[in-house]
C-alpha cells in the first residue's frame, strides 16, 4: 500500500506571489525609516544584520526561502553571514530581530505583556476579526481563554475524543484494507476528514452529515487567505476569504441562537460543546459574534497541524522499519491489555506508550509544524547583550533551532530513540 503525498506549491505558483508582492510593497507599506543603531546603559547593542531592500526589506527573500524545499535557508544564511543566531532585519513592513537562539526564544515566549505582546501580519488579523482570543486582550481575553481551556482538558471531552476518534477510525480502516495491496491513500485529505469532524463536534456540537460538509468546504476556502496579501478587493485571496468566513459564521450563529433557545425552555445541562460553555458564562462581553468568531478561529488547527503531523508521522515510520514496528509492537500490547480486561481505549491510555511518545516529539522536532511566531516589543528589552528596541517585532524561528546540529546529533535524521536518552539523562530542548 502506497502514500500519497501532498504536491508542493507550483515554481510558476510561487514566482507569481513573488512578482505580486513586489508591485504591491510599495503601496501596502509606508516607507520605512531605518532606525539608528542604539545601546542601552547596560551596553547591549541592535544584533547585527541588514534591513535589505529599501521599503521592501528581506520579505521578498524570506518568501522565496519559504516556497523553497529548504524555508530554513533564509535564516541559516544568515547565520552563517553574521556569526550570530540573533540578528536583525526587515520583515512584512517592520523592523525585526530574527532569533534562531533557543535561550532567546525561551526569554521572549515566557515573558508577559509588559515586554512583548503578540503580533501578527495584517492578512491574518483582517480575517481573525476583532472578536477573536488573538486580538482581544485583557480581562475578555483571560476570561476566553481560561473557559475554552477548561472545556478542552475536561475529562468530559477527553472521554468524547477518544471514543469519537475510535468510532471514525475503525471503518477508514476497515475501507483502506478492502481497496487491497498498492491501493494509494492520500494520507493528510483523510485526517482532515477525520479531525475536522471530530474537532467541530467538540466546538459547536454538529454532526457529521452535509452540513458539516458544507462548512467544511468554506472552511477550506477561508483558511487558504490566512496569509495573503493584505488586500480586500473583490477577486482577492483576502476578500474570497473574508466572505467564505461571513457564510461560515451564518451556520454557526444559527447553531448558537437555536441553542439559546433550548436555553430558555429547559435551563440548559451539562455543556457538550464549547459554544455551551461560553454561553453557560453569561457575560454580556461574550456576543454571539465573538462566540461564532473564535468558534471558527479554534478550527485552524484541524486543517492544518493536526492533519500535517499525522501524515509526517506516517511518512516517517514508513521509512524507518525498526521505528514502525517498535511502536507497533508497543500499541498492540496495550491493545491486548485492554481486550483481555474488557476495557475500551481511555483518554490516559497514552501515558503507558512512552514509544509513541517520542515518535511524536520527534515528528513534530522534524516536521516543524509552526516554523516559527512574532511578538512585538512594547519597552527596550535586553537579552543575552542584544537589544531589542521598543516597537520592533521579534520572530523567533523554531526550525532552525530544531534542525541545529549543536543539539542534536544529525538533525535531520528521524530518531525517536534521542528522546529515551534525553529523559534518561534530564537533558531536553524547547520543541
Amino acid at each position: 500500500m502506497s502514500v500519497s503525498w501532498p504536491a508542493p506549491s507550483t515554481c510558476a505558483a510561487a514566482g507569481a506571489l513573488l512578482a505580486a508582492a513586489w508591485l504591491l510593497c510599495f503601496r501596502l507599506f509606508p516607507a520605512v525609516a531605518r532606525p539608528r543603531r542604539r545601546a542601552m546603559k547596560t551596553g547591549a547593542q541592535l544584533p547585527p544584520g541588514s534591513f535589505g531592500w529599501p521599503v521592501v526589506g528581506e520579505t521578498l527573500d524570506f518568501v522565496s526561502c519559504a516556497y523553497s524545499p529548504r524555508p530554513e535557508a533564509f535564516v541559516d544564511k544568515r547565520r552563517l553571514r553574521y556569526g550570530s543566531a540573533v540578528f536583525r532585519s526587515h520583515l512584512f513592513g517592520s523592523a525585526t530581530v530574527v532569533t534562531a537562539d533557543a535561550e532567546v526564544n525561551r526569554f521572549v515566549l515566557q515573558s508577559d505583556a509588559r515586554s512583548f505582546v503578540p503580533w501578527y501580519p495584517r492578512s491574518l488579523t483582517e480575517l481573525m476579526g476583532k472578536s477573536s482570543i488573538l486580538v482581544i486582550n485583557g480581562s475578555l481575553q483571560r476570561r476566553v481563554h481560561g473557559l475554552v481551556g477548561a472545556f478542552f482538558k475536561s475529562p468530559q471531552l477527553k472521554a468524547q475524543v477518544t471514543a469519537d476518534m475510535q468510532r471514525r477510525l475503525a471503518p477508514a480502516l476497515a475501507a483502506w484494507r478492502e481497496q487491497g495491496p498498492g491501493a494509494r491513500l492520500r494520507i493528510q485529505d483523510h485526517a482532515k476528514t477525520i479531525v475536522f469532524q471530530i474537532l467541530v463536534r467538540a466546538l459547536i456540537g454538529l454532526e457529521a452529515g452535509p452540513e458539516m460538509q458544507q462548512l467544511k468546504q468554506q472552511f477550506q476556502e477561508f483558511i487558504v487567505g490566512l496569509m495573503s496579501l493584505p488586500i480586500k478587493l473583490p477577486g482577492t485571496r483576502l476578500y474570497r476569504s473574508l466572505q467564505a468566513k461571513k457564510r461560515m459564521a451564518r451556520v454557526v450563529q444559527r447553531i448558537i441562537q437555536e441553542k439559546r433557545r433550548r436555553r430558555a425552555l429547559d435551563g440548559g445541562g451539562a455543556p457538550r460543546d464549547a459554544i455551551d460553555v461560553l454561553m453557560g458564562d453569561g457575560s454580556e462581553e461574550l456576543t454571539d459574534e465573538l462566540i461564532s468568531d473564535n468558534m471558527i478561529d479554534f478550527m485552524i488547527p484541524a486543517e492544518d497541524s493536526v492533519p500535517v503531523l499525522i501524515t509526517l508521522a506516517v511518512k516517517f515510520l514508513s521509512e524507518c522499519p525498526l521505528a514502525l514496528q517498535q511502536l507497533e509492537e508497543e500499541n498492540m500490547q496495550l491493545k491486548m491489555r485492554k481486550t483481555d480486561l474488557g476495557e475500551t481505549l481511555q483518554w490516559t491510555d497514552y501515558m503507558s506508550l512512552s514509544f509513541t511518545q517520542h515518535v511524536i516529539t520527534e515528528t513534530l522536532r522534524i516536521g516543524n509544524i509552526i516554523s516559527g511566531i512574532m511578538r512585538k516589543a512594547v519597552r527596550d528589552v535586553e537579552v543575552k547583550g542584544h537589544l531589542i528596541p521598543k516597537g520592533w517585532r521579534v520572530f523567533m524561528y523554531f526550525r532552525s533551532v530544531h534542525l541545529d546540529d549543536m543539539l542534536y546529533e544529525d538533525p535531520c535524521k528521524f530518531n525517536p530513540w534521542r528522546w529515551k536518552v534525553c529523559q534518561s539523562t534530564g537533558e531536553g530542548h524547547e520543541h
